[in-house]
């Protein structure tokens, strides 16, 4: 892919900071959707705050050579709620939060020195094309139902699944094809920035799409268009307008965890271990096709330089150091990802600028109001095509291998259908994602059809 800014290059101070608004806009939904689904009093300001502080650590450990950002972990949820209905206080599970990712994070730190140690061949040799293709494929293959149900944010369904096009539907569906249409025009024929920016301009689009159809549904007082949600700009003035409406500190778990110190016991400790450690080996997985795909797009294998011990390092150490603050274990997101390809941006300053502009607007009370504000049909219509890239970006990995020969074919195909049909699997406690299961089984294949051979 020829890139317009390589990992080094710098942009011009304002499309960088053009760019970094992008970026945010595109890990946005993901990193806040965390803390909300988790619950227990964890905010979006908190998590957002994290995932910043936690992507310089990842640049630190990595000299600035990644250009990814991280975000909030999905495949934690569980542990996260673990953490909390095995506490005694509330305090105590925000505690939890802190363990857990420490617990995360060593695994990590473990794995990179084995990895320095044997270096990163054994990795190439046990996860080819032919296993690694198909899994990164996956992952943004399986995010394609949250990308269609944010299409259909705001329509019932039927008792098949189908989506009912009632007047919230299609007007949800209209702002998303609108959003996506925006983002596909100004990525393939737009000019200068507008081909650099088209999130930016296909939210913003989405967006205005949306106002115009609430004002109409507020005039007219007809709910089925109100879809842009004004409660989030409430509550900054729910108590009159000062300091806070404004800027306000985010609520930090450090500061919550410290009240739980004195609910401590060991066999919490021991209930953390087991939700947390098992996970962490199943995001390596992840962390390891992330890397692969991002290598492809940038031309540069990250797994050799900066190498994968400091990826692993600083996903791990940036993890931990991001719960402190936000709760949520941090990882590489395919979302950031998807965004350097389709923008061919792969600037780490304008990462590095993301992740700074995360944390500053984690206090800015009015952006954090707008962020939650923006309808999920206009994310949907984003997600499409961040989404889809991500998947493509998988399947390009397998182009040059021979699927005449089964043995590949029977590989690609067991990562495939036991990925897509959702073979997840619920060991107590500890959930193995389907993109893990079908990667262990596809390594278990193409090593038993390869040594065959």
């Amino acid at each position: 892919m020829n890139l317009v800014y390589n990992v080094k290059d710098k942009p011009k101070f304002g499309q960088l900071i053009v760019f970094a608004i992008q970026q945010l806009l595109a890990i946005m939904a993901a990193t806040i959707a965390v803390p909300a689904i988790v619950g227990n009093g964890m905010t979006a300001s908190a998590a957002l705050f994290g995932a910043g502080v936690g992507t310089i650590v990842y640049q630190l450990f990595t000299k600035f050579r990644s250009p990814v950002f991280l975000g909030s972990s999905f495949a934690f949820i569980s542990s996260m709620l673990a953490a909390f209905a095995g506490a005694t206080s509330m305090s105590l599970g925000y505690l939890g939060l802190i363990l857990g990712a420490l617990f995360a994070g060593l695994v990590y730190v473990v794995i990179a020195i084995v990895v320095k140690v044997a270096g990163v061949k054994w990795i190439s040799k046990l996860m080819p094309p032919v296993v690694i293709g198909p899994t990164v494929a996956l992952i943004g293959l399986s995010l394609a139902g949250a990308a269609v149900n944010d299409v259909f944010s705001y329509g019932p369904q039927d008792a098949n699944g189908a989506f009912i096009m009632s007047a919230n539907a299609w007007v949800s569906v209209i702002c998303a094809l609108v959003t996506l249409a925006v983002v596909v025009i100004c990525s393939v024929y737009g000019k200068k920035m507008a081909k650099l920016i088209p999130f930016i301009i296909g939210i913003l689009a989405g967006y205005v799409v949306g106002l115009i159809f609430t004002v109409i549904g507020i005039a007219t007082e007809n709910p089925a268009l109100m879809i842009v949600d004004f409660a989030p700009f409430k509550a900054l003035v729910a108590d009159g307008v000062n300091l806070s409406t404004f800027i306000a500190l985010p609520e930090f778990t450090f500061l919550e965890a410290l009240k739980g110190v004195g609910d401590f016991q060991w066999s919490y400790v021991a209930t953390i271990a087991v939700a947390y450690v098992p996970v962490a080996f199943v995001v390596f997985a992840e962390h390891i096709a992330d890397h692969k795909n991002l290598s492809s797009i940038i031309g540069q294998e990250l797994l050799e330089e900066p190498g994968l011990h400091r990826t692993l390092l600083g996903d791990g150490v940036g993890s931990f150091v991001g719960a402190v603050f936000g709760g949520c274990p941090n990882t590489t997101y395919g979302e950031s990802v998807g965004c350097v390809a389709i923008t061919r941006n792969a600037s780490v300053v304008t990462i590095t600028t993301t992740a700074i502009m995360a944390i500053l607007v984690s206090f800015i009370s009015p952006f954090v109001a707008f962020l939650d504000s923006i309808p999920g049909c206009v994310m949907g219509g984003v997600c499409i095509t961040l989404y889809g890239f991500i998947a493509v970006s998988g399947l390009k990995m397998i182009q040059k291998v021979d699927l005449e020969d089964n043995a590949n074919l029977f590989t690609a195909s067991v990562i495939l259908i036991t990925g897509i049909g959702g073979m997840a699997m619920a060991i107590g406690k500890v959930t193995i994602t389907a993109i893990a299961c079908a990667l262990i089984l596809g390594i278990l294949t193409n090593i038993i059809l390869h040594k065959k051979n």
